[in-house]
């Protein structure tokens, strides 16, 4: 089998596969459906901004309690809680709206249902993972992961642009609501004696406070999530930050902007595909992933045509999957497994948490200083959250980094006292000298 796919000869991480790759495109489906309803009812842009913030809330506020859920119950059967509660929700919202009596308000309150279901979906599907593969295919798993999300991404906005327009926005969103069938139908055919379920952890007082101190504890963890935060919160808003570009710097229009998330979603995919033949991962790959990614998301906004710039997206996608998929590998292999999923839901919270700041504050910079602003501005930051990071935590860590150029351009990564050793070393080599100079001749 391929290094790249090679989690698949796992045959729970399979079938898991084979339901996630289902339910992906119907979740993509019925994120364009949901928009459309939304403007059919309201022809309000505020609107929108509205159900994506409401089904964002729960995430934000409920994450860390999901987490402790998901180090205390299976999860293996919270998942299956979980597919059950959000494929009711969008099978009500599609049914309301093939009768013809959906409002705005129900689209308002069923999207806040439907993001309490994610809250709690989140940091367990996140530790689910290495129950399956193990932890020795993890960052491969993580990494198909991603590609089965991108690949959903690819093909779930076209199809349901073309089945809106032949069956209606209801029963496109309906159909999301079947396509969780087949993840709970993937989950119930699992074996359960072939996954590396860890011993729940017992419930205690502080379990919110423990998972918070663990991760202050670990200076590399707490190195990855900050820069992830300054990626989530400043640098990952495509869907505005594309739009403000097509309409304002080139002035194009709807159909040249989905065009650029398709673009966008080719180099993520790639990227996640890359991410999952790495056997190792590292904390400085996500480091320099986030780099990179700020990096080329400024170089974007320098972009003279939309040509120009359609052609820099692959690699802004490329980037920001890399840092992604690496960083939550490296979260998931250096926590102990009761704590995965306190850790990881601290993870996503910290990924996502940022976006009701940072969304606002890169479109208020688009709306004042230009479009191209909104990206130089959201991947200066980004770089600058990523270097600020390694640079705090590693004296945390008592480690010096230091710059060589042979022999290749890298950062070399040395314990202080290492560091402070062979500077002793130069100035006892160099005391002679010193001496030879100032003593008076004998």
């Amino acid at each position: 089998m391929s290094p790249t796919f090679r989690a698949f000869k796992v045959r729970n991480f399979r079938l898991y596969a084979a339901g996630a790759i289902v339910s992906n495109v119907g979740t993509w489906m019925q994120r364009v459906a949901q928009d459309w309803l939304v403007l059919e009812l309201t022809h309000s842009g505020a609107a929108l901004g509205i159900v994506t913030g409401l089904q964002f809330l729960p995430a934000l506020l409920l994450g860390p309690y999901a987490g402790v859920l998901a180090d205390r119950f299976p999860k293996r059967q919270l998942l299956t809680m979980t597919q059950i509660a959000m494929g009711s929700v969008a099978l009500l919202l599609g049914g309301l709206t093939v009768a013809g009596v959906v409002q705005p308000w129900h689209v308002y309150l069923l999207a806040l249902v439907f993001g309490i279901g994610t809250a709690f979906d989140a940091p367990a599907r996140q530790a689910f993972v290495v129950e399956m593969v193990g932890k020795d295919e993890l960052a491969n798993a993580v990494g198909l992961n991603s590609a089965s999300f991108n690949a959903a991404r690819l093909l779930g906005p076209g199809l349901a642009g073309v089945l809106i327009n032949f069956i209606g926005t209801g029963p496109v969103i309906m159909i999301n609501g079947i396509t969780y069938v087949a993840v709970i139908v993937s989950l119930r055919m699992m074996r359960v004696s072939e996954l590396h379920t860890p011993k729940p952890a017992t419930r205690e007082k502080g379990m919110i406070r423990d998972g918070m101190r663990y991760l202050w504890r670990r200076p590399d963890l707490m190195m990855v999530l900050v820069a992830v935060f300054f990626a989530g919160t400043f640098g990952l808003n495509f869907q505005m930050t594309s739009a403000l570009m097509a309409t304002e710097a080139f002035h194009k229009g709807a159909g040249e902007y989905g065009i650029l998330g398709s673009i966008l979603a080719i180099g993520s995919l790639s990227g996640a595909l890359l991410a999952a033949r790495r056997v190792r991962i590292r904390a400085r790959l996500v480091i320099g992933a986030a780099i990179a990614f700020g990096i080329a998301e400024v170089i974007s906004a320098l972009m003279p045509s939309y040509l120009t710039f359609a052609l820099v997206l692959p690699i802004v996608g490329l980037t920001s999957l890399t840092m992604l998929t690496s960083a939550n590998a490296t979260m998931q292999l250096s926590i102990e497994p009761t704590m995965r999923g306190r850790v990881m839901a601290l993870y996503m919270t910290v990924l996502m948490g940022g976006t009701p700041i940072g969304g606002p504050f890169i479109g208020w910079i688009g709306e004042v200083l230009g479009a191209r602003w909104s990206l130089i501005v959201g991947g200066g930051l980004t770089v600058l959250g990523a270097v600020g990071s390694v640079l705090y935590f590693s004296r945390r860590r008592g480690l010096a980094i230091r710059p060589r150029l042979l022999p290749r351009p890298h950062l070399e990564v040395l314990p202080q006292t290492e560091l402070l050793g062979e500077k002793a070393v130069l100035e006892a080599a160099e005391a002679p000298n010193r001496t030879s100079r100032y003593a008076e001749p004998a």
